[in-house]
């Protein structure tokens, strides 16, 4: 699992690149965890562009970026997402957390939240 950070605006971009599940998401998890909060950061954007497997443990990432977020009135976002992953995540009631866009640059430029 390749994992790329950046901040935009005031946006955490989580771009994932491989494989997230039960052997990786641990230390994802820890990486994005400690770049948003020394940033001090609302929101966070996942990439999914280049994610090419995730197991139910990518669910629980989510949700436990939704728990971070909320405590700073962000949201999480998702963006790049192929039709099968967003299939399984609007399954496990994550559009009901998160925001899904069509790209990074609409997640970034939707600052509403």
């Amino acid at each position: 699992m390749e994992l790329k950070l950046k901040t935009i605006n005031n946006n955490l971009i989580v771009k994932l690149n491989g494989e997230l599940d039960h052997h990786t998401s641990e230390e994802v998890r820890q990486k994005i965890d400690d770049f948003f909060m020394a940033r001090s950061l609302k929101n966070i954007v996942m990439d999914f562009n280049d994610l090419k497997f995730m197991d139910s443990s990518g669910i629980g990432l989510i949700i436990g970026r939704y728990k971070l977020v909320k405590d700073r009135k962000g949201t999480v976002k998702i963006t790049n997402v192929d039709a099968r992953l967003k299939k399984m995540m609007i399954m496990s009631g994550i559009q009901k957390i998160a925001k899904f866009y069509d790209t990074l640059d609409d997640a970034c430029q939707n600052n509403e939240e």
